[in-house]
């Protein structure tokens, strides 16, 4: 039989993180005024009061390179002991350049170390997460860097608009000065095809009708079902949790329908302030509950992405994660913003073309 993972990883986990939220937010209400749509409809249907908005000198590359940096810092880590950096974004500045070894350079890590660029729509962070434990796990680097990072696409007046946020959030994996243990992992995927971009477009489309029930609600039940057949935990057994978060509506759902109660999302759930930042969601809502994680607490993180599949992913608080604690925590930086008006973020996320 083979054994879990669990099995391999012990004493392994998250020894630093960092995040970056760009400081520039718009208002749904801001952008419903613009468009004349119902702004309570949206408000009350998305859950999401404002977004976050990458200015015209911020991307996808630009954010990792900051989370990373601030993760390095609040580890503790020699970045030239950092063996691998893998970033996940689907809003990465180059089809054909990794990101990754922009980063690698940026924080000052050896050129002698494994980097990749991972794409699976907003669940590609996690997934090299799980890369980064394979590999420490193995023997085969001594700290691995995970990444998720986007600035999130949505066409002017398209629903994605009143929803999609920017940021990015990065995760260092080793064996030394542990503040979070890893447990356990269980992935879950099909090809169902509710939300794609195709390579010459610049805004996604989305299949409505399989947003819900076959692809969100599907995923990510299946997979902290499986944690928990995995690992014989239950919702009991977990103090904090983080759904990824296309709106605030879906992981308040997919908590009741897993029985969990409300008051164990509260710490995670930032997209009402930030929107859906995609690939930076789950690891953003993560490095909220880090803030704030005690000793012996246990957390359950679920990704997903479209196209389709999900992440769950089972850690435990241990005494380092008071000690390590940034001064800089995520509900600081949602704090810390000015608004701008619909024409200032048309210009700062280029949405004004040539004809």
């Amino acid at each position: 039989m083979r054994k879990a993972f669990g099995d391999f990883v012990k004493g392994i986990g998250i020894v630093g993180y960092g995040a970056y939220i760009p400081k520039r937010r718009i208002k749904v209400e801001e952008i419903a005024r613009v468009w004349g749509k119902d702004v309570k409809r949206i408000t009350e249907g998305l859950g999401i009061k404002e977004k976050a908005v990458a200015a015209f000198d911020e991307d996808s590359a630009t954010m990792a390179v900051e989370s990373a940096r601030r993760a390095v810092q609040n580890s503790g880590v020699d970045a030239k002991r950092i063996g691998a950096v893998f970033v996940g974004s689907e809003s990465k500045p180059y089809a054909v350049k990794p990101t990754a070894a922009a980063v690698a350079d940026a924080i000052g890590a050896s050129p002698e170390l494994t980097a990749a660029d991972f794409e699976f729509a907003c669940k590609s962070g996690t997934t090299a997460m799980q890369c980064c434990l394979g590999m420490v796990a193995s023997g085969m680097i001594e700290y691995g860097l995970a990444i998720g990072t986007d600035t999130a696409q949505g066409s002017p007046n398209d629903p994605l608009e009143f929803s999609t946020g920017g940021g990015g959030a990065s995760v260092i994996v080793g064996n030394q000065g542990v503040i979070a243990d890893f447990e356990e992992f269980y992935s879950y995927t099909t090809d169902t095809p509710d939300f794609w971009r195709r390579p010459s477009a610049e805004f996604p489309q989305a299949a409505g009708r399989f947003t819900g029930e076959p692809a969100y609600f599907r995923h990510v039940i299946n997979a902290a079902k499986g944690l928990f057949a995995k690992t014989g935990l239950e919702p009991k057994d977990f103090d904090h949790v983080v759904f990824h978060q296309p709106n605030a509506k879906f992981p308040l759902k997919a908590a009741k329908i897993l029985g969990f109660e409300e008051e164990k999302l509260k710490q995670g759930l930032v997209t009402p302030f930030i929107g859906n930042t995609y690939s930076a969601c789950s690891f953003i809502g993560l490095a909220s509950i880090l803030d704030v994680a005690r000793e012996g607490e246990r957390i359950l993180v679920v990704s997903y992405g479209s196209g389709a599949g999900a992440d769950a992913l089972s850690f435990k608080a241990t005494k380092e994660a008071e000690r390590k604690r940034p001064k800089e925590t995520i509900f600081n930086m949602i704090k810390e913003k000015e608004y701008v008006d619909y024409a200032t973020y048309v210009k700062h996320r280029r949405k004004l073309k040539d004809v």
